[in-house]
């Protein structure tokens, strides 16, 4: 059985994450027809407490506290973060979505990463950084992108990578510490969001139409809903992961 981490309130060991894609970027701009999807991913079972993990001296001296693993991370309500949620089907094939110029950052900091679980589009730069004085190398496993492997010995170093294909996801890990463990979805649209710590994300810009929402989590698994999205209406949905 998975430990899960709750989160309550501000604390040391908490998982910050973002919802992506705020915009339809698709057609050149705005669509004013366009709906939004509004959900919460939650997990549902007994758990196991947290788990502390045994690091080595030097992220052990630049931790603030125990480091937990963060496998799963949910509230106390069963709000479930670090939930990837994507549209897998419906989108007009032939529509030709912008490809963002700002990078999506991921970073290394005391001895983790930030954020776990994000997202980026295919083309979109993907920032690697180093915040911690001490040698941090990325290792990416992917399956349908080229492998990566960067070492970063010193504070403030930055590579850039980007994806050509779509694949949900992209694993990251580090050979030095193996508890570190990161995930990348690569989609070819904007319509993506990564559920913060009480489960709660939010899809916006999508045109009216019938969709799959996939639902992705590193350890629980996927669940996948067909929604029908209509003309500048929100449409809720939630996802129920069974705990193992």
């Amino acid at each position: 059985m998975k430990a899960i981490v709750f989160v309550c309130g501000c604390i040391a060991w908490t998982t910050c994450v973002f919802a992506g894609a705020t915009q339809n970027r698709s057609g050149g701009g705005f669509n004013s027809t366009a709906g939004r999807v509004a959900g919460r991913a939650l997990v549902q079972g007994n758990s196991a407490p947290p788990r502390v993990i045994h690091t080595d001296s030097e992220c052990a001296r630049i931790a603030a506290g125990d480091v937990y693993d963060e496998a799963v991370v949910a509230d106390a309500a069963g709000g479930l973060g670090n939930v990837f949620v994507y549209v897998k089907e419906g989108l007009d094939p032939g529509s030709d979505p912008e490809t963002p110029v700002d990078p999506v950052v991921i970073t290394q900091w005391r001895c983790r990463f930030e954020p776990r679980v994000l997202g980026v589009q295919v083309g979109q730069p993907l920032a690697i950084m180093n915040e911690d004085q001490m040698l941090h190398n990325v290792h990416a496993r992917p399956m349908l992108n080229p492998p990566f492997n960067i070492g970063q010995p010193i504070a403030g170093m930055r590579a850039t990578r980007v994806f050509a294909q779509p694949e949900v996801m992209v694993p990251l890990t580090s050979d030095i510490r193996p508890w570190m463990a990161a995930f990348v979805g690569v989609v070819g649209h904007p319509f993506f969001a990564v559920s913060q710590s009480n489960g709660t994300f939010v899809i916006n810009g999508l045109p009216p139409g019938r969709y799959t929402i996939e639902a992705w989590h590193e350890t629980l698994g996927t669940v996948t809903e067909r929604i029908t999205i209509s003309n500048g209406q929100t449409t809720t949905i939630s996802f129920t992961f069974a705990a193992r």
